[in-house]
């Protein structure tokens, strides 16, 4: 099946503008990725004739606040829902670095000894199951109703909901303040950033501390990920564009901290304006990011070219081998794949089908492009020529445990930094 999203809909960089959704500043785009489907609305194969949902996938700047935006958000309730398939604990890496996280808390001398931990968009509790298990207090605010139940049949206390400024309160209310406030991979999902940080400001204790990490946008650049710019990544933090955030809702941002994880990440802590000396690690990202010119016109339009050149050479490559009769097949169907074929119009002709280990997702075809999804034994019978990894940022874990596939002469095509094939 043709792909919907033809390249000749990709209009790179553009000078549109919107209003920033922190500080209402100007937003100037500075790339339209052309039309996109919800990078987690896999499609039942008996339902392909149906209208798939598209929204223009476009990434601007705020001229005043440097915060990095898409241009048009998409409904949280199409993102966001009982049938959310993403699962926080189905990477080895991933868990482990959860879990880590939660033994830092347990660890941690200054919290008291009756703690109560929060953690907005809990998923399927891998964090706060540790917590649980310690006998902390703690609640999980989930809107995605299927995995907050695998989180609470694993022992955690979750609440089905959005956790905006009257869900603070309700829980501040019914449980008093809370001491961590923690959020993986949530925040940056969340246009709303007024509700959220009231909310967060409300709830949290004089002394407490707000911790999230998400994909940081001076990775994103460095490595032209581009596939991180999907429908639910919003916001692309820095620590200048976090700092003046957390300003303008009377928090400071204490500290950063790198994470490996997710292609790069940052790890940043807010706490009440005054209540926190802050470390040098934020004067010290700060000033790399000025030195870099994170959010400048000419590194922006840099990024944007390099963009269209992956484009254009992953398709060539993909014709090519096509046209030698060789076997392609995707490994992963994460959201953020979803972005690569719909922008290169990568679909079932040039990628066999891909293979993923969430059963949500077998079975069912990737959006937009709509190639099969197949259970991970599909991937070994028989093995093809090659393997486009989508999940590229748990490429070590993947090739370590598909080592048969190098062995039987298979290899990897990657995008990011540039394509290229080990």
């Amino acid at each position: 099946m043709s792909n919907p999203v033809s390249n000749s809909s990709v209009r790179g960089f553009m000078s549109q503008e919107s209003f920033c959704r922190v500080c209402s500043g100007k937003v100037r785009e500075f790339y339209d990725f052309g039309r996109h489907p919800l990078s987690d609305a896999f499609v039942d194969p008996e339902k392909v004739d149906d209208e798939e949902f598209f929204y223009r996938l476009a990434v601007g700047v705020c001229r005043d606040c440097t915060m990095v935006q898409l241009m048009e958000e998409v409904p949280r309730e199409r993102m966001f829902h009982d049938g959310y398939p993403y699962q926080s604990s189905g990477s080895v890496v991933m868990r482990t670095h959860f879990e880590d996280f939660a033994k830092r808390v347990l660890n941690a001398e200054d919290l008291g000894t009756d703690p109560f931990v929060v953690e907005l968009g809990c998923n399927d509790g891998v964090m706060l199951k540790v917590l649980a298990d310690a006998g902390v207090r703690h609640l999980g605010v989930e809107p995605s109703g299927g995995v907050a139940d695998l989180a609470a049949a694993k022992g955690v206390r979750v609440i089905k909901t959005f956790f905006e400024e009257e869900t603070a309160r309700r829980i501040l209310t019914e449980h008093g303040p809370a001491d961590v406030i923690y959020a993986a991979n949530t925040l940056c999902h969340i246009p709303y950033m007024d509700s959220i940080l009231n909310g967060v400001r409300a709830l949290l204790a004089p002394d407490g501390v707000f911790v999230f990490e998400d994909p940081y946008f001076g990775d994103i650049l460095e490595r032209t990920s581009f596939d991180q710019i999907y429908d639910e990544h919003f916001f692309f933090f820095t620590a200048r564009s976090v700092r003046a955030m957390a300003e303008r809702f009377g928090l400071e941002l204490v500290d950063v901290e790198r994470l490996p994880v997710h292609g790069g990440e940052v790890r940043y802590t807010l706490a009440r304006s005054g209540a926190r000396q802050p470390s040098n690690a934020v004067a010290e990202l700060v000033a790399e990011e000025e030195t870099k010119r994170l959010t400048a016109p000419d590194t922006l339009s840099a990024f944007g070219e390099r963009v269209t050149g992956i484009r254009e050479e992953l398709t060539s490559l993909l014709r090519r081998l096509r046209d030698e009769g060789k076997t392609v097949v995707g490994y992963g169907a994460t959201a953020k794949s979803a972005t690569v074929n719909n922008l290169c119009g990568i679909g079932p002709d040039l990628v066999s089908f891909v293979v993923d280990s969430t059963p949500d997702k077998q079975g069912k075809l990737t959006p937009g492009t709509h190639i099969p999804v197949r259970e991970p034994e599909a991937f070994s019978g028989p093995y093809p020529d090659y393997a486009l990894l989508f999940a590229w940022n748990h490429a070590d874990e993947i090739m370590a445990k598909e080592q048969r596939f190098r062995d039987a002469g298979g290899q990897w095509i990657l995008y990011v930094p540039e394509v290229h094939i080990v």
